[in-house]
């Protein structure tokens, strides 16, 4: 978010313009962290209000027609004539469509925001798309389709060059992934399954073969079959993806996925951090999981599988913090049992003595909060997957007296 701001106050400077930082940063969360607008479109949308607010008028440049590996620099208005050569699901309810386009010159990702009141575009086709916007990402060039883009038909086919996707996918291991747009084959075991916080996500969580772990996403239009925890699969024609360093890999429509009757040996790239333990996250404690795919129930609800007779499962869902970095991790049934010195058979009759599953939680912050604690684990997005955990010795009071007459002003 500092980046953000820092983007959007030099741009407004070279305009005379001062805005107070924290008007910026409160438009930049509204957008980003409650409509989930992408980061590059609330950084143009920010600028624009404020340029629109001071009356400076932006005299937009006529597109230019160009061939994809033209495309170099962000912010410029081009013309396009591409084939769409994938269709993927968008990760955000502000996207109506994202995917690849390409002409015999390259391939380039594209963005249709859901405001532009575009057409929708069809894999396979042809079109003019105008008066599109220039973007990057990692280095990575990208086309942007808004209110002011156009799209048509053509009447001819565009002689595109192949993408990754028109020919076979590539069998790999997860430490063989190096970058994303590729379509690959794993073999895979799912390690775990996490709730979703989407409407377009079916399922995700992380799966793992022999050389590493990396999370997945199976978005809820693919119509696939469910996978469930510990259970092991073939995983053909999935997509990979990164962000901010981390790889992961999405099932879609033309995904396929194999149930194994082999047994996968998931290797470990364990992480070590230590700090405190300042929240226990709701959805810790006792909870109940459908007996099918094993998330974990809404109100005796699946999201998958509606209704169910659900079973009792234990967990913690906290956040580490060391002062620098916060960490949020997740603790398995086993492993909370010992680290609470409470069996799950316990915890079902609080529960049941108190007719309030609640009271868990209540205990395990008791006695966990404000320790300090080391852990080990795969490190998946933002989540630590807790394999050991260790109360932290405490800070002896020479070191804190050490500390404090570093910090002491004279």
């Amino acid at each position: 978010m500092k980046e953000l701001v820092d983007q959007i106050k030099t741009r407004l400077k070279d305009q005379s313009i001062e805005v107070p930082e924290e008007e910026i940063v409160a438009r930049l969360k509204k957008l980003v962290d409650n409509f989930h607008v992408p980061e590059a479109e609330a950084r143009r949308s920010v600028i624009n209000y404020f340029l629109k607010e001071h009356g400076v008028v932006q005299v937009r440049a006529s597109s230019v027609p160009v061939k994809v590996n033209e495309i170099s620099e962000p912010n410029r208005w081009v013309d396009l004539e591409v084939k769409v050569l994938a269709l993927w699901e968008p990760a955000s309810d502000a996207i109506a469509q994202t995917g690849l386009v390409g002409d015999s010159t390259g391939t380039v990702k594209f963005v249709k925001w859901a405001k532009s009141g575009l057409p929708d575009l069809v894999e396979g086709k042809s079109y003019s798309i105008r008066r599109v916007v220039t973007d990057e990402y990692q280095g990575k060039p990208s086309v942007k389709l808004n209110r002011t883009s156009q799209v048509a038909e053509l009447d001819h086919d565009v002689d595109a060059v192949a993408a990754t996707r028109s020919g076979p996918a590539e069998d790999k291991k997860i430490a063989d992934i190096s970058e994303a747009g590729l379509w690959v084959n794993l073999k895979v075991k799912v390690v775990q399954l996490w709730d979703s916080n989407s409407e377009t996500i079916s399922q995700s969580g992380l799966v793992g073969d022999e050389t590493g772990s990396l999370k997945f996403v199976k978005w809820a239009k693919a119509g696939l079959p469910e996978l469930a925890e510990a259970r092991c699969y073939s995983l053909q024609n999935v997509v990979t993806d990164e962000y901010q360093g981390r790889f992961s890999v999405k099932l879609n429509r033309t995904s396929q996925i194999i149930e194994l009757d082999s047994d996968i040996e998931v290797g470990s790239q364990s992480v070590d951090f230590t700090g405190a333990m300042v929240d226990i996250q709701k959805g810790s404690g006792l909870i109940k999981r459908c007996p099918i795919c094993r998330r974990s129930l809404t109100k005796g609800i699946c999201g998958e599988h509606g209704k169910v007779d659900g079973t009792y499962d234990l967990r913690i869902k906290a956040v580490l913090d060391d002062g620098r970095r916060v960490h949020d991790i997740i603790i398995n049934r086993e492993t909370t049992e010992r680290l609470v010195g409470l069996t799950l058979e316990e915890a079902k009759k609080m529960a049941m003595d108190t007719l309030d599953h609640e009271v868990v939680r209540s205990m395990i912050e008791e006695r966990l909060l404000g320790r300090y604690y080391t852990v080990t684990g795969p490190r998946v997005d933002r989540y630590i997957l807790v394999e050991t955990i260790n109360e932290a010795p405490a800070v002896a009071a020479n070191d804190v007296d050490e500390l404090i007459s570093l910090v002491e002003v004279d």
